[in-house]
């Protein structure tokens, strides 16, 4: 799991106290509760070159995302599976969460920014000041 740091453009290692909070609870509650405590909020798989590339996008634009790395979560499998019932897809990271709303995968994330309401919701989030 990750969280945002205040330097731009990067996120670092959550300690593992904050990881295992809420392990054990419903997987969805979990995720809205994770979604819901910073303005942006990516569940991710370490390894995916789509969420490497997403996360490079809102660092890019001088956003510092809370990353949920869902590979090195105890419960990583079970949020996985509720964020697949979340969606109704196969295909579940990433998954982009801003101001605690859920904004989708790489696709919707991409066509948001493509046609420009990426970043009113960023600002409306509080995610972006310029």
């Amino acid at each position: 799991m990750h969280y945002q740091t205040a330097s731009w453009g990067s996120y670092v290692a959550a300690s593992r106290s904050n990881a295992m909070v809420g392990v054990g609870g419903d997987p969805l509650e979990r995720i809205e509760r994770l979604a819901s405590e910073n303005a942006v909020v990516i569940f991710s798989i370490s390894s995916c070159c789509m969420c490497h590339a997403i996360k490079r996008l809102f660092c890019g634009m001088g956003v510092n995302p809370a990353v949920h790395e869902l590979d090195e979560d105890p419960s990583g499998k079970d949020l996985e599976r509720a964020l697949i019932r979340l969606l109704g897809t196969s295909s579940v990271v990433p998954v982009v969460f801003i101001g605690g709303k859920l904004v989708g995968t790489m696709d919707r994330v991409m066509a948001c920014h493509i046609n420009g309401t990426l970043v009113p919701l960023l600002k409306e989030a509080g995610a972006l000041w310029l």
